[in-house]
Parts: structure tokens; C-alpha cells; sequence
């Protein structure tokens, strides 16, 4: 039976490809072929390119927020180098605060459902998640339960510790939020749960160090969210 190839344009894509593109520019520059630095000066397309790539990628909450801003970036930088209007990205600075709130509104949001429930059902879920969060210090939780359905980690200028070692998934997958600015975020998982990072670092990153000694289908683990400028971290 023949398998069909399904194309996605990825931002992964989408970066491979201006890296070729770079590449093949400075090698005819090196042959005397092209003069590569007039058409580098164009260089913030390439942020354009990417933002709208984000942007058309069904991909998680935030992101295409955030290709929306690399994208008006990229203009607007552009805008500069053709001489159409004076760009000066630091006047522009306030709008990260604007995005940083807009992006923990988002995330606020998607739980506000919550109090819409019973107060069984509100009690039930509060026993099953974690949520916490880290202004300019530190917060440590450990979590015991067998239920484990997720939560939500902000870390802005601080730090969260989060051991979840001693519970288990019932209905896979957990879905954990993150949001990390100029902080970090540590998570400490069981060896057989599988983790899947679905986020959006922003001058940051996201380090899976956890090994596994059987895997377990059913002990999925998903964490969606932004980091920028800041780190995190999932160990066994």
C-alpha cells in the first residue's frame, strides 16, 4: 500500500531554507558573482518570512501571536532600510509588556471555565493540578497524586520547582502550561512518562534531560507555553 507524503511548511522549513538561500549568496558573492551585501541589507524579510510562517501554523496557543510580532518586527525594520519611515525598535520596547500581558491573559483564559463547574468537580481538579507562580523569588511544590491532569508555571524574573515523581497520569495526555520571562521553570517527572514540548522559546530554551526506562503510552505528558529569554528544564 503506497503511503502519501503529507508537506508542511514548518518553521523549521521555512528556516532551513534561508539558511540555503544565505549560503548560496555567499558563495557567489566569493566568486565575484553577485555583491551579496546589497541584497543582505535586506535582511529583516527573513523575519517577515518566519513570523507569517508561525502565523499560518495551526501550531499552540501563543504562537501565532508571537509570529504576529516577529512579523511586524521584520516590517518595520524593513520599512527602515528602504528609507520609508524611521524604525527604531527600542521605541518600541513598552509593546513586550503589552505582549508579555496579553500572553498570560491567553493563558488565563483558556482555564476560566473552572468556576463554572461544581464544587466537587472544582475541588477534584484542584487536587489534580499544579498551579504556581514566581515574581522576582522562588516557589517549590511537590505533587502527589494519581490523577495528574496539568497546570499552569509562571516564572517572571524568578523561579519555579516542581516534583511530580510521585503521581501518575490517569487520562493521557496532561497538558501543563508554561511561561517563563527572564526566569526558569524546572520540572521533575517519573522515568516512564513521556514528555512533548510544544512551545515557543524566545531567546530562550527548553532542555528535556529525563531518561526512561519504560516507557509508558499511557503517562504523556505535553507542556504548551512561551519562554523568553528564559529556560526550562524537565529531569527525572
Amino acid at each position: 500500500m503506497n503511503e502519501k507524503t503529507t508537506f508542511r511548511l514548518s518553521p523549521q522549513f521555512v528556516l532551513g531554507l534561508l539558511i540555503v538561500i544565505l549560503g548560496v549568496l555567499f558563495t557567489l558573492n566569493n566568486l565575484d558573482m553577485i555583491d551579496a551585501p546589497q541584497y543582505l541589507r535586506y535582511w529583516p524579510v527573513l523575519l517577515i518570512v518566519y513570523g507569517l510562517t508561525k502565523v499560518l501554523q495551526p501550531e499552540t496557543r501563543g504562537g501565532r501571536f508571537w509570529g504576529i510580532v516577529i512579523t511586524f518586527v521584520g516590517a518595520g525594520l524593513l520599512l527602515d532600510k528602504l528609507d520609508v519611515l524611521d524604525f527604531r525598535l527600542w521605541d518600541f520596547w513598552p509593546l513586550l509588556l503589552v505582549a508579555l500581558g496579553v500572553t498570560m491573559l491567553m493563558r488565563a483564559g483558556s482555564r476560566r471555565n473552572i468556576g463554572r463547574t461544581s464544587p466537587e468537580a472544582v475541588e477534584a481538579e484542584r487536587s489534580s493540578v499544579v498551579n504556581a507562580a514566581a515574581f522576582l523569588g522562588g516557589t517549590r511544590r511537590n505533587v502527589h497524586t494519581q490523577d495528574f491532569r496539568g497546570g499552569e508555571l509562571t516564572a517572571v524574573m524568578g523561579g519555579c520547582d516542581v516534583d511530580l515523581r510521585n503521581s501518575a497520569i490517569a487520562k493521557s495526555p496532561a497538558v501543563l502550561d508554561v511561561f517563563a520571562f527572564w526566569g526558569g521553570i524546572e520540572i521533575k517527572v517519573p522515568n516512564t512518562w513521556t514528555v512533548i514540548f510544544e512551545g515557543t522559546p524566545i531567546l530562550g530554551g527548553f532542555d528535556d534531560k529525563t531518561f526512561k526506562q519504560t516507557a509508558d503510552e499511557k503517562q504523556r505528558l505535553i507542556i504548551r507555553g512561551t519562554i523568553i529569554m528564559g529556560g526550562v528544564e524537565v529531569t527525572n
